[in-house]
């Protein structure tokens, strides 16, 4: 396998990086601080075509693949960890499935949208009740002449409160169980439609993160992706590309804070020298590079096995992001560490990136869940 990247992956890479500490560096600390949405970078990135980057040029994306979309998301995220799950969602969980199971109409109408950063998406899934068990979902959808009634809430979704296209799965017929589940694209100016509750997160606390709620909510019968029943398996396929990204994500904070660290390192001094001379720091160094660097190449082989088309990879991109999250938090912790009582402090960007990687253990599926993926592949 050759692991060199092409030539256009590596411009992005430039490009992207390049744009992260020219202009949401100076930014993050302060929106982590108040939580606010940062919409002035976020058109900025539409702009150079981050919004759409596996989207086809004919739809208005920039045609790039999935393997180039983590390399964008990790240099993002390596950053500001809010940013880079707003770019990964808008690609990876929203503009995906619309490209992967919409019809001609369906893209044509709501993918230009999601490239230029005209509107934002969202992916509800999660519930007040249901998160790592998808099919405990209460959410319910029945056809009425020309419209589905949609009733339900969603929690803790990303970007919701400030999208304006939204993949939402609900219940059309509980009788079949988890092959009753179907999926909608629901608007924003939707009747019956309303955002709750804005969640006040420990982490990734700028991507307006709040709850989807539908009372008789009216979505049009042409807004069904694909057909009736279709929705558990365009969820488990859409979390299996995302897993892809939100590991390039892990590795992103992961390499943020081994660089924080390293810098400080230099410049913190002990008994008459700086800590980087320190063997133990160093062996903590090594430990974590060759760490991110693993990582790292398990999320490229999960991108790498969807840019190939093989029909499943559910293994790999459960392996990617289970791998990639545990050593972001490890990474992050080692990082906080190492800055001694600094790290714990919010004046030092390691505290922010701690707090970041928590998150990664928990959505897109638990850890906890990766496992479970992982084993049943080799057992089954």
């Amino acid at each position: 396998m050759n692991f060199d990247l092409t030539n256009d992956q590596k411009m992005l890479q430039n490009q992207v990086r390049k744009f992260a500490e020219a202009e949401l560096a100076p930014v993050a600390p302060e929106i982590d601080k108040s939580g606010e949405f940062p919409w002035d970078n976020i058109k900025k990135m539409a702009k150079l075509g981050l919004l759409g980057i596996i989207v086809p040029e004919e739809y208005g994306g920039s045609g790039f693949d999935f393997v180039s979309l983590a390399i964008a998301v990790e240099e993002i995220s390596r950053i500001c960890a809010s940013t880079g799950v707003i770019v990964a969602v808008n690609n990876s969980l929203t503009a995906y499935p619309i490209l992967q199971f919409g019809n001609e109409e369906q893209k044509k109408k709501y993918l230009p949208q999601l490239c230029s950063g005209e509107k934002l998406g969202a992916l509800g899934i999660t519930e007040p009740n249901a998160g790592s068990d998808v099919a405990a979902m209460e959410s319910t959808a029945r056809l009425e002449g020309d419209h589905y009634i949609l009733n339900g809430t969603k929690r803790f979704i990303t970007n919701a409160g400030e999208a304006g296209i939204y993949v939402v799965f609900a219940y059309t017929n509980r009788e079949l169980k988890h092959k009753g589940i179907s999926t909608f694209i629901v608007e924003r100016d939707t009747p019956g439609f309303s955002l709750g509750k804005h969640e006040d997160l420990m982490g990734i606390r700028a991507t307006a993160n709040c709850e989807l709620i539908f009372e008789d909510a009216k979505i049009p019968k042409e807004n069904l992706l694909a057909q009736e029943g279709d929705g558990f398996k365009i969820c488990m396929n859409t979390l299996d590309v995302s897993r892809i990204d939100i590991g390039a994500q892990a590795v992103g904070i992961a390499q943020g804070a081994l660089d924080e660290a390293v810098k400080y390192s230099k410049e913190r001094k002990a008994f008459g020298q700086p800590i980087c001379d320190f063997e133990m720091i160093q062996s903590m160094f090594a430990e974590m590079a060759t760490k991110i660097q693993a990582a790292r190449l398990l999320v490229y082989y999960a991108g790498y096995c969807k840019d190939k088309g093989m029909p499943r990879f559910s293994k790999e991109s459960a392996m990617a992001k289970y791998y990639a999250s545990d050593i972001a938090v490890e990474v992050a912790r080692k990082a906080v560490q190492i800055h001694g009582g600094y790290g714990y402090s919010k004046d030092y960007t390691v505290e922010r990136l701690y707090r970041d990687a928590k998150i990664l253990e928990l959505y897109e599926g638990t850890s906890e869940i990766q496992k479970i993926i992982i084993a049943r592949d080799l057992v089954k």
